[in-house]
């Protein structure tokens, strides 16, 4: 049995942990490939115009895999450990996924306010079940769990060692504050980064910042504000991190239609003002062009 993984928005939540996850317990993953022009158009193609970028995109990378799996893999993340909700947009994707596309759709629900994550493992592990054979045991489970688990930490730990590096480098470091399904797709983000390096930055993705480290001095906090959005609350707190060391400038990246960034996008930028650092606020869609982000990069290099 194969397992289709569409590689964009849900997926760069725990990258690596879920093919990881699938692949110890026998069975065969196919991720969707990188993010191209072709995909971009079989999601938008299917959209009606109110939905975000990003989910745009998520349903080109599900529409690919389409006929090609023998099931698609689509969580219903609802809430995190800390019992803060997820993106809205996230709730619906499995309803969606049954109406987009033919192959039967994998899902779970991951409610972290009603059932903790190992447990709601064990009842999607009982869902993986053939004609031929029965789901695997409840003790494979927690093994392929914890393997997968340990990989994530290990691919996390290795991020937070690149930030200890870029963060004494002696370029102009410009911090990239966005999700994380903007900031590793190099399609959707139109390679900010690669163009942040050819005019000499060090670039640092705010999903690199490690919390609880030693910090050197304190800043100035523009707001106290507690989200309820799991991914408000942590890239405040990264924000809040990353503000102790030299920063030269901070860039952040919104998917247009994006209604909860519409929210963050305020307090993230009187932060960094407040504190006297470079902002600049970058909006993509489908028609972005490479052109005008050059641009717009080169121009704020130049003024810092």
């Amino acid at each position: 049995m194969t397992i289709g993984i569409p590689r964009a928005l849900i997926y760069w939540k725990r990258p690596h942990f879920w093919e990881t996850f699938f692949e110890k317990l026998g069975f065969k993953v196919l991720l969707s490939p990188s993010t191209n022009k072709e995909i971009v158009e079989m999601g938008v193609k299917v959209a009606d115009p109110e939905t975000c970028f990003s989910n745009k995109v998520y349903f080109g990378h599900l529409t690919w895999l389409d006929g090609k799996c023998d099931l698609i893999f689509i969580p219903r993340l609802k809430a995190n450990q800390e019992r803060l909700e997820y993106c809205p947009k996230f709730f619906g994707l499995p309803d969606l996924g049954k109406i987009l596309v033919k192959t039967p759709i994998l899902t779970e629900t991951f409610d972290c306010r009603k059932e903790e994550t190992g447990k709601t493992l064990e009842k999607l592990g009982k869902k993986l079940k053939t004609t031929t054979l029965p789901p695997p045991p409840k003790e494979e489970i927690k093994k392929a769990a914890k393997i997968a688990s340990l990989k994530e930490k290990e691919l996390k730990e290795n991020e937070e060692q690149d930030f200890f590096k870029k963060i004494q480098s002696e370029k102009p470091k410009i911090i990239l504050v966005s999700h994380p399904y903007n900031l590793y797709d190099e399609y959707v983000n139109l390679r900010a980064k690669e163009k942040l390096k050819k005019l000499g930055a060090e670039v640092i993705f705010v999903d690199e910042v490690p919390l609880g480290i030693c910090q050197p001095h304190q800043h100035k906090s523009a707001s106290n504000i507690k989200f309820h959005w799991e991914f408000g609350k942590e890239i405040m707190e990264k924000i809040n991190t990353i503000l102790n060391y030299n920063i030269t400038g901070a860039i952040e990246i919104s998917s247009f239609q994006c209604g909860c960034d519409a929210v963050l996008k305020e307090f993230v930028e009187k932060e960094f003002k407040q504190n006297k650092i470079p902002f600049l606020y970058l909006m993509i869609d489908e028609e972005t062009g490479e052109a005008g982000i050059q641009t717009r990069l080169e121009a704020f290099m130049d003024t810092i």
